[in-house]
Formats: C-alpha cells, structure tokens, sequence
C-alpha cells in the first residue's frame, strides 16, 4: 500500500486504494455469480521500445485495472472504480479495447 499524499487526495480503505474501490469490491464479493476475483491486473498497452544499440529508449504503456472478475458462466470483466475519468485513463481504456479487444466497465 502507498503511504504519503496520494495523486488524487483519494482514502485508502482495508487493503484499497480508495474507498469507491473498496465498495466496488465488496459489491463483487457478494455477487453468487462471481467466480473468482483478481485485483489491480497489469496489461501492457505499448511494450517498451529499444534503440539499435539494444538499449530501452521508451518505457513500456501500462493499464492497471483495478478488477478482472471471472464469472461462473466463463466470461471475464475487466472493472475499474472510477470516481473521475483523466484524459490518461480515457486514452488507456481506449487502448485497451484497440489492443487487446477489452472493454472496460466503469462503476
């Protein structure tokens, strides 16, 4: 868990980055539907980029979502808590469904 002042003054809640995070969560833990729940999943969007000397020049483009939800009837969700959408999310969830075909809900 990060300690310190956080990027958008949001309060971590029992283990979450945030307390719509955690709400979200327990809403997912309570679903009889839900099979099994992972939490902040990594997708690399851009891998990282390397000069002709073989040396990385760019860093990889990440999203980090903050559930994948597998239900019992074999779909998968990627979920994301969102209580403010930046121009870098909006742009990433793009990504996302350009990249690797998934479609981000928002709750």
């Amino acid at each position: 868990m990060r300690r310190g002042r956080r990027k958008y003054n949001n309060v971590p809640r029992a283990g979450f980055d945030s307390g719509l995070e955690y709400g979200v969560g327990l809403e997912l833990q309570a679903d009889p539907s839900v099979e099994y729940i992972e939490r902040q999943v990594k997708y690399v969007l851009i891998p990282s980029q390397r000069g002709i000397c073989g040396k990385v020049v760019e860093r990889p483009c990440t999203y980090k979502a903050d559930f994948r939800v597998t239900y019992k009837d074999g779909r998968v969700e990627v979920i994301d808590a969102k209580g403010f959408r930046t121009q870098e999310y909006i742009i990433k969830r793009k990504l996302m469904l350009f990249v690797h075909g998934i479609r981000v809900i928002e709750r």
